[in-house]
């Protein structure tokens, strides 16, 4: 394989594939809410980013471009022609890339607190230099308390202190390439390109992708709908995981058996 990503791969050999990309900071792990459901239903392949959990590292420039690209080169990979996909955060971000670049490989489309262009670039450049020069330790508590609404942190404290984990076992120079990647990104201007029906979700309390992201992405995809999921700060499904699922298997299930 010519592949650097680390798949973790669940569900039944013959069922279509349903890619799963993670969130800037985070692993396979972010889905496993979502993965016993959904892997009674589809072949659940859960990458994770250059960068981040068990993929490489690879030194140099990153753009949306290079983990779209490697992304589809996995796939060639796997000898795998299409897919549905689903991704949140940095992992919507590729999976619009995909969706525009590749779009014969995409059946059907997720995008769960995401955003087309994520702006001011300086703020992600600073995020990069403050995480290469003191490690993500640094910065985890002002990421994490953006993950999660504040009620759900109070209720459920050790789900926050295992995404927080997850965060700062991340590398230091992918974490940090990835926010330089999302810094350089504008999607906005190829979206019309996405042929796949599309489901876009916004948690409604998420600071870090406020819902005016979501609608100005579903303005510019032509098959694109939008739903709003309450009480759910950016991991949208860790908070909500059960709505979340639902909207998942609803919007997959409808063309699961084609291809």
């Amino acid at each position: 394989m010519t592949s650097r990503l680390h798949l973790t791969v669940d569900g039944p050999a013959a069922a279509p594939v349903l890619l799963l990309g993670s969130s800037l900071g985070t692993a396979a792990a972010m889905w496993e809410p979502q993965v016993p459901a959904l892997a009674e239903r589809f072949r659940v392949i859960r990458y994770d980013h250059l960068g981040h959990g068990r993929s490489a590292v690879p030194s140099g420039l990153y753009t949306v471009d290079l983990l779209g690209r490697e992304l589809l080169r996995t796939l060639d990979d796997l000898d795998v022609a299409w897919v549905h996909y689903a991704g949140l955060s940095l992992g919507g971000m590729v999976g619009m890339w995909l969706a525009t670049h590749a779009p014969e490989r995409v059946r059907r489309l997720a995008l769960l607190c995401t955003s087309a262009s994520l702006g001011p670039p300086e703020q992600w450049r600073d995020r990069a230099a403050t995480v290469r020069a003191d490690g993500l330790p640094a910065i985890a508590d002002a990421v994490v308390a953006r993950w999660f609404t504040p009620a759900f942190a109070a209720a459920r404290p050790e789900v926050v202190a295992a995404h927080r984990t997850m965060l700062t076992a991340t590398s230091s120079a992918g974490y940090a390439a990835c926010c330089e990647a999302i810094a350089a990104m504008d999607l906005r201007p190829d979206l019309d390109r996405v042929t796949a029906p599309t489901l876009v979700v916004a948690g409604a309390d998420d600071p870090a992708t406020p819902v005016e992201h979501a609608r100005g992405i579903v303005g510019r995809i032509p098959q694109a709908r939008l739903v709003v999921v309450d009480a759910a700060a950016h991991l949208a499904n860790v908070e909500q995981p059960e709505q979340v699922c639902r909207l998942l298997l609803e919007h997959f299930h409808e063309e699961r058996g084609d291809g």
